[in-house]
């Protein structure tokens, strides 16, 4: 009695090809194929008849090749050696590929050598799985990622190691920057390696470059390692320091503004203007001098003061009139009031008799000038002639009152002379 067999595929989904364990089955056994397979009879060594998704009734009308051997089968037992193999027509992902060795090439950017690695994963295809049967797997019960990984290693290598470094050197890649160009290098392999794996009837669907290996314990890589990473953080800092200094000079600004903004409220609500304050400031002034008969000499007389400004100005004016008055009655000098009062006239008008405060160069009673000879602490002003009060400006004209001296060998130099007597350094 005839025993009709079952033959299907029983492996798993990393197995390219497997080859069913039952052989020299009778005419009428059941070949069930699924959709993402291929079955490939073979009688006697030869692969003659294949099938695709579905079920088959192995009979002389379905094997057009091996009829004509099955026709000579006796009580439907054959006498020749059947097999058949299934083909796995999926796409297998995330198979891994690694170099086997270092790549040595010159880094294009800094130029030194270096020696570099890397690895990824792939997803292959069978297109073609008669080709691949008969030219690679053979007798073979399986073929596996693993083994599939392990014939191709060799022309991988090959052909993977010399794109790579081309594409660096090609590209001009930098070794610190080359993570940035996985994407373009994936895409550029997996197009240069289509093509020999088609040769076997594999199609390469997807090619990754997940990491290039960089020899991190070479002493030279970790040298230009820290340079390339200088180079831009120098910068990044630099600029992140003119950034703060921007912001501190924005910031001392605004609080020039704040602080501007604050005075000018105050003076507003105490009822006075910057000009005003201005004029206070060189009231003060006048009357911190030692000599009422100085005002004269500044070029500042009663009319001038009044003239500062508004109410201000009449307030100054008033200020100095009273200071005169105190003073003409011996009350002291604007430096010395609210202190005890202190005898400061030196000489009476000739005219008038009048006293006449310290330094005066006029009567304030009657307007004689008042001739006067210089005292210990009095000296000639070099521009204007003036005998004023020893200091560091003239009280007439505003000349500096200290000599001039050579800027070389700091020797006094006569007023108006265009080289050092002492030295002959030429003075600007």
């Amino acid at each position: 009695m005839a025993i009709v067999d079952i033959i299907k595929y029983e492996g798993d989904n990393k197995t390219f090809i497997w080859k069913h364990p039952r052989e020299d089955f009778n005419t009428g056994t059941q070949l069930i194929v699924h959709e993402s397979q291929e079955a490939v009879f073979f009688m006697n060594g030869q692969a003659l008849d294949s099938f695709g998704p579905g079920r088959h009734m192995l009979e002389t009308q379905n094997m057009p090749i091996a009829g004509k051997f099955f026709n000579r089968a006796m009580d439907d037992q054959s006498p020749f050696h059947c097999e058949v193999y299934f083909i796995n027509k999926t796409e297998q992902m995330a198979i891994k590929w690694g170099t086997d060795s270092k790549m040595e090439y010159v880094e294009p950017t800094y130029g030194f050598p270096v020696q570099l690695g890397a690895c990824g994963e792939m997803n292959l295809r069978l297109e073609d799985g008669r080709k691949l049967l008969i030219n690679v797997v053979g007798t073979e019960k399986q073929f596996s990622q693993s083994q599939m990984v392990e014939k191709f290693r060799a022309f991988l290598m090959v052909r993977l190691k010399p794109y790579i470094v081309s594409l660096i050197k090609d590209n001009n890649i930098n070794i610190f920057e080359i993570d940035g160009y996985l994407k373009a290098i994936s895409e550029a392999l997996h197009e240069a390696l289509k093509e020999d794996f088609q040769e076997y009837g594999v199609s390469l669907e997807r090619f990754f470059v997940v990491n290039i290996i960089k020899p991190e314990d070479d002493k030279n890589y970790r040298r230009f390692k820290e340079i390339h990473f200088r180079k831009y953080a120098d910068v990044e800092e630099a600029k992140l320091r003119q950034q703060v200094g921007i912001i501190d000079q924005q910031t001392a600004a605004q609080r020039m503004v704040i602080e501007a903004q604050g005075l000018a409220q105050k003076r507003s609500l105490e009822g006075y203007t910057y000009q005003d304050e201005r004029g206070f400031d060189v009231a003060e002034r006048v009357a911190g001098n030692q000599a009422i008969g100085q005002f004269t000499n500044m070029g500042i007389g009663m009319g001038m003061i009044s003239g500062i400004g508004g109410t201000v100005g009449n307030q100054v004016g008033g200020i100095l009139q009273g200071t005169l008055g105190k003073v003409a009655q011996g009350g002291g000098t604007p430096a010395t009031m609210g202190q005890p009062a202190m005898d400061t006239a030196t000489s009476k008008c000739t005219k008038c008799g009048a006293i006449l405060p310290q330094n005066a160069k006029f009567c304030l009673e009657c307007g004689e000038k008042v001739e006067t000879t210089p005292t210990i602490d009095e000296i000639v002003c070099p521009k204007c002639g003036a005998k004023v009060k020893k200091g560091k400006f003239c009280l007439e004209c505003g000349a500096p009152l200290l000599p001039p001296v050579c800027p070389k060998c700091g020797k006094e130099v006569v007023a108006g002379a265009k080289f050092c007597l002492e030295c002959g350094e030429k003075l600007s």
